[in-house]
């Protein structure tokens, strides 16, 4: 097996279509997200039909102005990020007429087609009025020429009675309904959609709660089964770990998406904005073949790894998509999504220690460091862990230190160092363990004392606790590494250290990357030292991941780094 130095160096190892297989860790088996089984009146009719033909899913913008003339020209503003629905919440019209307020909004030409929906307070949305208005507005919309109208399944009956045959041919009805509780069972959803399509239903819109990401496989089968059998559904599951729904909707034949127009203006929890989907996540080009990566841990809302790789990915002409998995449980998330096109994981914090024991082999150099930060699902199904952190970390100090301090160019600026790493975690051990292999002599410091000196012995080096490193007088020329998130967006007002000890370093790295300069790094620059961003370290590090993520492909090196310093803040 290749190490990742040798892959960053050669591009050598190589991904292959993989085959499915419940990781190594001892987990239960989760839901797959093939070979759903329906309910049996569902399974029947899908065998005299012939397969659905793909469908890509749409881009609805959910506007929610308060007037009238303020939500048309919001529907402009969607056309022309590149939307391809309007959702029109017109109960979040202010002081909201029907017959003065819907024709500024439907009348012809209209640059997207439009979803009317009018959701009342029990529904979770705005509306308070009478529902026999409600009923009449959504008349209206249809006669009015309004592509679709959005009517809740607690009172679809009603509704069909009061339309006593008046529903509109060009007019589709969505009957939607909400959970905000929590997300059913496979089967309890697919009963849903049965009661749904019963009613009338042009298309079915089900939205639920996840408690757990893995609760998005449960919505992810119910939509390539309605896929296979010609039943057009929204299947969306909300808050930030259900996020990854509205994006991967479109590789299982989900109607349509829902998003904001922009942040702040979100009309559901972990909504995402109309750009985001589009250029962030290129959900335009997602389809059933597309590859899934993405970064496992928690927080992951500000990793830039999914802005980075999905435009290298599309760059190379890679049918993939990078997204943020927000998981408080690895071994769960990997036995759920094990199916073969999830294909590779970025492992962040907590993970990157537990990650060792959910792989089934181990790149030699994660092995020694006892940490991963990269999965791949091999051909055969197994899962191989690498750290890629151990390269981009040291590759970055490194050429820190050549840049703005003179050295040998024959021996790695490290060799004979002192080299103070803060954290004893996955990060830490990267570290540590890279510039103990250049020659560096190591020094753990850790809040948990007994993780650091456990860390020191493996590495001959020294342990300290984070109290004792306040009073410490390193020798001249020290190197001072944070492993830890202390500083990171949003407590940006935290440091590791104390400015008053910085003026016994020579160099200070700070694995943080958002914000960029950190309080660490702004005051060791105060104090005179050689200081390294931890974007550098995460430029090199996902370049690495990108060659075992594509199989060896060339990382566009120009293209990645300007993608993570053009979307730093």
């Amino acid at each position: 097996m290749c190490t990742t130095m040798q892959a960053a160096q050669s591009g050598t190892c190589t991904v292959q279509p993989q085959t499915e297989q419940t990781p190594s860790c001892s987990v239960p088996a989760g839901h797959r997200t093939r070979g759903v089984q329906g309910v049996e009146s569902m399974a029947s009719a899908a065998a005299t039909r012939a397969p659905a033909a793909w469908r890509r899913t749409l881009v609805c913008a959910s506007l929610t102005a308060r007037t009238p003339r303020e939500m048309a020209a919001e529907v402009a503003a969607a056309a022309a990020l590149g939307a391809d629905v309007a959702e029109l919440q017109v109960g979040c019209l202010d002081g909201f007429e029907p017959r003065r307020d819907l024709p500024v909004l439907l009348t012809q030409p209209r640059p997207l087609p439009a979803i009317v929906t009018c959701r009342p307070k029990w529904e979770g949305g705005q509306y308070e009025g009478e529902e026999e208005t409600r009923f009449e507005a959504l008349l209206l919309a249809m006669e009015l020429g309004a592509e679709y109208v959005d009517i809740e399944f607690k009172v679809v009956d009603k509704f069909m009675k009061f339309l006593s045959g008046k529903k509109s041919e060009n007019c589709k009805l969505i009957v939607s309904t909400h959970n905000y509780e929590n997300t059913p069972s496979v089967q309890e959803l697919l009963n849903l959609v049965a009661q749904i399509r019963a009613t009338g239903a042009d298309i079915v819109r089900i939205e639920t709660t996840a408690a757990d990401i893995v609760d998005t496989s449960a919505m992810f089968q119910v939509l390539e089964h309605c896929q296979e059998n010609h039943v057009p559904i929204i299947g969306l599951v909300m808050k930030e770990r259900g996020f990854i729904s509205r994006v991967l909707c479109a590789k299982y034949g989900g109607f349509l998406t829902f998003a904001s127009l922009e942040k702040g203006k979100e009309s559901s929890l972990g909504q995402p904005t109309v750009e985001d989907l589009i250029n962030k996540y290129k959900i335009k080009q997602i389809g059933p073949d597309t590859k899934v990566f993405g970064i496992v841990g928690n927080p992951v809302s500000h990793s830039k790894s999914p802005i980075v790789q999905n435009q290298a990915f599309r760059s190379v002409g890679f049918d993939a998509v990078f997204l943020p998995f927000l998981s408080d449980d690895l071994a769960k998330f990997l036995s759920t999504f094990s199916a073969p096109d999830y294909a590779g994981f970025s492992c962040t914090m907590p993970h990157k220690e537990t990650a060792v024991r959910c792989c089934d082999d181990l790149d030699p150099i994660a092995r020694d460091i006892g940490a991963i930060n990269t999965i791949i699902r091999r051909p055969d199904g197994k899962l191989v862990g690498y750290n890629t952190d151990y390269f981009g970390a040291i590759s970055a100090i490194e050429d820190g230190i050549r840049a703005s301090q003179s050295t040998d160019s024959t021996t790695s600026p490290l060799d004979g160092r002192l080299f103070i790493v803060i954290g004893a975690g996955g990060a830490g051990k990267a570290l540590a363990y890279g510039a103990k292999e250049k020659g560096a002599k190591i020094v753990i410091a850790n809040r948990t004392f007994a993780r650091a000196q456990e860390l020191a012995n493996i590495l001959g080096g020294s342990a300290l606790t984070l109290s004792e490193l306040e009073n410490y007088h390193p020798e001249d020329g020290t190197i001072l590494a944070n492993a830890t998130s202390v500083g990171m967006h949003p407590n940006v007002d935290e440091t590791p250290l104390s400015k008053h000890v910085l003026k016994y370093y020579a160099v200070v790295f700070d694995a943080v990357f958002v914000p960029r300069e950190t309080r660490l790094l702004r005051e060791a620059a105060a104090c005179g030292a050689t200081t390294i961003d931890g974007l550098e370290m995460l430029i090199r590090l996902v370049m690495v991941q990108f060659k075992l993520f594509t199989g060896g492909m060339t990382a566009p090196e120009s293209l990645m780094r300007e993608a993570i310093l053009t979307k730093t803040h």
